[in-house]
């Protein structure tokens, strides 16, 4: 049999069912208990045919629910994330911030160092020239210290002039109530001890003879201001009256006296001997010379007699009341 044949009847079976049903009478004979088990059996049929739709439902409420959830879901996942892409964004904002802060800082550390190496270029210019000026300062002080010198010099000179104008002959100098002669401006004019005497006797005087602290340090200080200062201080002695050359180690005058008080530079007299006791070149150091010394106390030293040396003459002024 066909479905559609079943179809048929089935509708007829429940058309039929209604019908007698709505008579409400029991009399019909033909309304047998095999038509009421036909009637039972068939109402079962027509409601398992119902069940798939209602199944159908079922399963739709749910996958509605199922979706409505993922939908829940994903809206709160889109939240989280668009919440941290925001917090990616703020994090990029701050981190763009730092950058540009470390850029700035990093900008302003160069800046400082050139500044810094500015300052340390000023600052060693400047101690250049405080070194220069220092310099500078301290010869300015050291001139005006020689000149403020040669000053006093000229100045204790002036009645020395006078004074030797009156006592002594001309071209000499009147110094501790003595005249004494300085070959000043006879440069190329040097003699041999000997020599130097002889031409100081001619002159009616002899070589000096130089034997008080204040002799020492006033003939001391004026040939020193007339050395020439291009030439050594070896080059600015001169001879003066004492020798030992009649016996050794005994220093005498020209008068005879003999040398009670000295000014001999350190180490000396020597005699112009070296450390194993021989003179150098054989020349003995037996006449007394003057130099230039920075110290008038330690301006005498021995040297060989037969050297070509400057001179110091000495002689009694004269018209002394």
């Amino acid at each position: 049999m066909s479905d559609r044949e079943n179809s048929s009847s089935f509708v007829a079976t429940f058309d039929k069912l209604i019908c007698e049903d709505d008579s409400g009478t029991d009399e019909n004979p033909l309304y047998s208990s095999q038509d009421k088990q036909q009637v039972s059996m068939s109402m079962p049929r027509h409601e398992s045919s119902r069940n798939p739709y209602r199944l159908l439902t079922v399963m739709l409420a749910m996958m509605a629910v199922i979706l409505l959830a993922i939908n829940i879901g994903l809206g709160v996942y889109y939240n989280h994330l668009t919440g941290g892409q925001q917090t990616i964004k703020d994090i990029h904002s701050e981190v763009a911030k730092l950058q540009a802060a470390y850029s700035a800082a990093i900008q302003e550390r160069i800046n400082a160092k050139k500044q810094l190496d500015r300052e340390l270029g000023e600052q060693q210019r400047l101690k250049w020239e405080l070194e220069y000026h220092t310099k500078r300062s301290k010869d300015y002080e050291k001139q005006i210290h020689r000149i403020e010198d040669e000053v006093s010099e000229l100045k204790s000179l002036i009645p020395l002039l006078s004074m030797g104008c009156r006592h002594c002959n001309t071209g000499w100098t009147f110094l501790h109530l003595r005249c004494y002669y300085f070959p000043f401006h006879e440069l190329p004019r040097q003699r041999r001890w000997n020599e130097a005497r002889q031409f100081c006797q001619k002159l009616g005087g002899d070589l000096a003879v130089i034997d008080t602290p204040e002799k020492t340090v006033s003939i001391t200080k004026l040939i020193k201001s007339h050395r020439d200062a291009e030439r050594s201080i070896y080059q600015g002695a001169y001879w003066f009256g004492l020798s030992d050359v009649y016996e050794e180690n005994v220093w005498e005058w020209p008068d005879g006296r003999r040398m009670t008080e000295s000014y001999w530079n350190d180490g000396e007299p020597n005699d112009g001997r070296s450390n194993d006791g021989e003179p150098h070149d054989g020349n003995y150091e037996n006449c007394g010379a003057m130099y230039p010394s920075d110290n008038p106390l330690k301006a005498w030293n021995d040297a060989p007699c037969n050297m070509y040396m400057k001179w110091i003459c000495e002689m009694e002024p004269h018209d002394i009341i």
